[in-house]
């Protein structure tokens, strides 16, 4: 493991929770994006966002699910502009939708959804395989389309959901869907973790001049429905995380004033994560592989391809 004395740090630790690393923070004005909203830390996410007076739309599959937990966000913050929208992050008609229908400038895109180890190869309509679908290749298109948007607002941040999955594989170039390489949920799985965080990576050295930064991270274990192909948590008790505390590094990059014009890193437990070139016992760090920026940039390219193709373009 290499440790680096400009690894940042923060007040804030494993336990924080998401209210934690908002608190005294003032979103007022602001625009956000959650997707996956509907469950997990994202609700939490998107809680405490609104909390911190922004204006937040859940960008969810299911829409009825979402206004509930909308209606829940607005009783508990007592914040109106909590709002929902359809979007489906394994189908890009789908992503095209929502960007067409997006107005006015965007401060923060939090690229929250995500699916985990299916047990079965599972394709997209497309032929894509469906972690690198959902994980990446939709919320890379998402952010894409979304790019005025992030560059009217001035100032804005894209948080990119990743995990210590980016420790189990790096993303197979030649092969992303499988057609070659037997499949196996937690390889698929660790390529669209790892594509997250480059996408940090190549957003960052592309857009930082029009003021948006873009930063990834690792939640931390916490029970929700990801798991529910895996049979639950694997990691020791002590380990564990409820939504709130899971929540908090998402809400870090995206709101605090600490991560101010920071962009193309990692974070885990509210911390920059230090760079392993192995994978240690404690499934800690980031994979070198996994903010190589001629990685990044080779990702950005195959996956601008991928997306032009599937549109016809």
């Amino acid at each position: 493991m290499k440790n680096s004395p400009e690894l940042i740090t923060t007040p804030f630790g494993f336990g924080s929770t998401a209210d934690d690393v908002v608190r005294g923070v003032d979103l007022s004005g602001q625009r956000a994006i959650v997707t996956g909203a509907s469950s997990g830390i994202g609700i939490d996410t998107a809680r405490a966002l609104a909390g911190a007076g922004a204006e937040v739309t859940l960008a969810v599959r299911n829409v009825e699910a979402g206004r509930r937990v909308a209606a829940d966000l607005q009783a508990a913050t007592g914040h109106a502009r909590v709002l929902v929208a359809a979007l489906d992050l394994s189908e890009l008609a789908s992503v095209r939708a929502f960007v067409a229908a997006w107005r006015g400038p965007l401060h923060i895109l939090v690229n929250n959804a995500g699916v985990m180890a299916l047990p079965e190869l599972t394709r997209t309509a497309e032929g894509r395989e469906m972690q690198f679908a959902t994980n990446f290749l939709g919320h890379f298109a998402l952010t894409l389309g979304l790019h005025e948007a992030l560059a009217a607002a001035g100032r804005a941040r894209v948080v990119s959901v990743s995990s210590s999955g980016n420790l189990f594989a790096p993303v197979f170039f030649d092969d992303p869907d499988f057609h070659f390489l037997p499949y196996n949920p937690l390889l698929a799985y660790g390529q669209s973790k790892s594509a997250c965080a480059l996408l940090a990576v190549e957003l960052t050295r592309r857009w930082a001049a029009e003021g948006i930064y873009a930063n990834a991270l690792n939640p931390g274990a916490i029970a929700t429905n990801l798991q529910k192909h895996t049979g639950g948590l694997k990691s020791p008790p002590e380990l564990h995380k409820t939504p709130a505390q899971g929540a908090a590094t998402s809400v870090l990059l995206a709101a605090s004033p600490l991560l101010e014009g920071i962009g193309g890193r990692y974070f885990e437990d509210c911390n920059e994560a230090a760079t392993v070139f192995r994978r240690p016992a404690d499934y800690r760090g980031v994979a070198a592989y996994a903010l190589n920026a001629a990685n990044a940039e080779r990702l950005w390219c195959m996956a601008q391809d991928m997306i032009a193709v599937e549109a016809g373009a």
